[in-house]
C-alpha cells in the first residue's frame, strides 16, 4: 500500500481519474487476496481504510479542490500505509504483485 500511496506524493499525479483507477485496482486486489486467503479479514478491513481515504480525496478533487489542497491527506494516508506495513509486512508486495 505504501508503494501505491507514494505514487501520489507528486502533485502532477493527484488527479481524480488516476485515483479512481487505483481505487478500483486496490478494491479488486484486496478482495482477491482475501478470497484466496493470502490476507486475513483484519488486513482486508485495515487496508480498506486507506482505500476509503483515497476515495474521499478523489471526491474532493472532483468537487474542485486543487491537488495541493489534498497533499496533507495524502501524507496521512502514507503514514497509515507505513503503519499497516509494520502490522502486515507482506501486504504491499502482495498488492504490487497483482499489477
Amino acid at each position: 500500500m505504501k508503494t501505491l500511496i507514494s505514487r501520489f506524493e507528486k502533485l502532477e499525479n493527484i488527479k481524480s481519474d488516476v485515483l479512481d483507477n487505483e481505487i478500483i485496482f486496490l478494491a479488486d486486489t484486496l478482495e482477491m487476496l482475501r478470497i484466496t486467503d493470502e490476507i486475513s479479514n483484519d488486513a482486508f478491513l485495515d487496508a480498506g481504510m486507506v482505500q476509503g481515504g483515497l476515495s474521499i480525496i478523489s471526491n474532493l478533487l472532483t468537487q474542485g479542490l486543487q491537488p495541493e489542497d489534498v497533499q496533507n491527506q495524502i501524507h496521512r494516508l502514507k503514514e497509515k500505509s507505513i503503519a499497516l506495513s509494520k502490522i502486515y509486512p507482506n501486504l504491499d508486495q502482495l498488492i504490487e504483485d497483482r499489477r
